[in-house]
């Protein structure tokens, strides 16, 4: 799977997860040697009842499982929205490769934004940081729409 791709399947999670009434974001987890999907996640806190059921934490899960080792070397994280600090120190503790992501969150977002925990001196890993910005405003705009539709 190209990363032009890769961002084209977060998409179609992030989609997915708004169909649902889920906040729209999706996560894919690529080994880019071979361009396989090694985990897929999005957004499901409100159906499963659970805080942490972000769209990165639920793609690090199956990656981990997948390859049988909590630690996700040489692989790739495709997500359409920042990550905020729980998901972010989740990608540290993974030691993934990359992080590539779709729309800054100014309000949660804790890479470019509040925390920047991989600037923090007791991050451990840091990941290669990529902006999407081709993907930026269809992800920011799915966003914008899920939440228009909830205040209307």
């Amino acid at each position: 799977m190209s990363p032009q791709s890769a961002m084209q399947h977060a998409l179609a999670l992030a989609e997915g997860a708004a169909r649902a009434g889920e906040v729209p974001v999706g996560a894919v987890v690529i080994d880019p040697a071979s361009g396989a999907v090694i985990g897929e996640g999005a957004n499901q806190p409100v159906a499963n009842h659970d805080p942490t059921a972000h769209a990165e934490i639920l793609a690090l899960r199956a990656a981990a499982r997948q390859v049988g080792n909590y630690r996700l070397t040489g692989l790739d994280l495709y997500v359409t929205l920042e990550p905020c600090a729980m998901c972010a120190g989740a990608i540290s503790l993974a030691r993934l490769r990359r992080l590539v992501f779709a729309a800054r969150d100014a309000k949660g977002g804790a890479v470019l934004h509040g925390p920047r925990v991989f600037e923090q001196p007791t991050c451990h890993w840091r990941p290669t940081v990529i902006e999407d910005t081709g993907h930026a405003e269809a992800a920011a705009s799915l966003l914008r729409e899920f939440f228009r539709a909830r205040r209307a």
